[in-house]
């Protein structure tokens, strides 16, 4: 795939109802459907809906593609989301949403059942039970070989043909407690490794082994020196700044670490995990 003119060519184009207004893309987000699996269906809701929303990318289960907002433009796709300490990610992101049922329950024997009432067989689909911190308990339909071929082919030129953008995240990441796609089986670490050359995927391992904070709870650093603000929960070579004493920061997520409680927040416009020892309730 390669990208021109905000286009990715031999992909076809269909225009979105609701683009927005121009935008320098620095992020990818990618997406579920949470929909029917049939081809085009989670596509043509997309494309034109009631509710405003659109996005730049639907990847099919054959790993179709289909463009439907140019890359240069704001689609609706995030929400209320954040990343690196900005708000509103659809300003600056290209959203990728990649056709998957969404979370299932069990529905008796080996049914699984979707949100909006379809059936699949849990063996005959390969469908996995699992539960994480960011994702909550549910069944998964894995992705096809297709669709990670597509959706990594897709990323790799876009990264290719727009310097700016430097990074990739699920819906979950970006708007924590909200959202919970991609689903747990989607890839994403090995995927930002191998977009970004990045030995270390942490910090998405620590988003997925986290829970999402309830409320707007806010804690004060307790370090007389100042409490390391670090790219993700490890004391490894990762401090991001020195947030001073007596400094309240809001409370994101929190997990717990190789034994050792830690915290995600935000502070001077880097999102990271302090650790919970050098805090106290604000």
């Amino acid at each position: 795939m390669r990208l021109k003119a905000h286009r990715i060519e031999g992909v076809p184009f269909r225009p979105a109802r609701w683009p927005g207004g121009p935008i320098a893309p620095e992020l990818i987000v990618v997406h579920d459907t949470a929909s029917w699996l049939a081809p085009g269906s989670a596509a043509a809701y997309l494309r034109s809906n009631g509710a405003k929303t659109s996005v730049h990318f639907v990847v099919e289960r054959d790993g179709s593609v289909e463009q439907q907002v140019a890359t240069s433009r704001r689609a609706n796709h995030a929400g209320a989301s954040r990343w690196e300490g900005r708000e509103g990610c659809n300003a600056f992101s290209v959203g990728i949403e990649i056709v998957n049922t969404g979370r299932m329950t069990r529905a008796g024997g080996d049914v699984a059942l979707t949100w909006y009432g379809e059936r699949f067989g849990i063996a005959e689909w390969g469908i996995v039970e699992m539960a994480t911190p960011a994702h909550g308990a549910g069944l998964w339909l894995p992705y096809t070989a297709a669709q990670l071929a597509a959706v990594e082919a897709l990323a790799a030129a876009l990264v290719a043909g727009i310097p700016t953008i430097r990074d990739l995240r699920p819906h979950w990441y970006v708007s924590p407690g909200r959202k919970i796609d991609t689903n747990p089986l989607f890839p994403v670490e090995a995927l930002r490794a191998r977009l970004f050359g990045r030995d270390d995927p942490g910090d998405v391992a620590a988003g997925a082994g986290s829970a999402a904070a309830p409320g707007d709870g806010l804690v004060r650093v307790a370090a007389p020196s100042g409490l390391n603000l670090r790219r993700w929960p490890s004391f490894n070579p990762n401090v991001l700044a020195t947030i001073p004493h007596e400094t309240r920061v809001p409370v994101l997520r929190s997990g717990v670490f190789a034994g050792r409680n830690w915290i995600a927040t935000t502070w001077g416009g880097h999102d990271g995990w302090i650790v919970a020892a050098y805090v106290t309730a604000a």
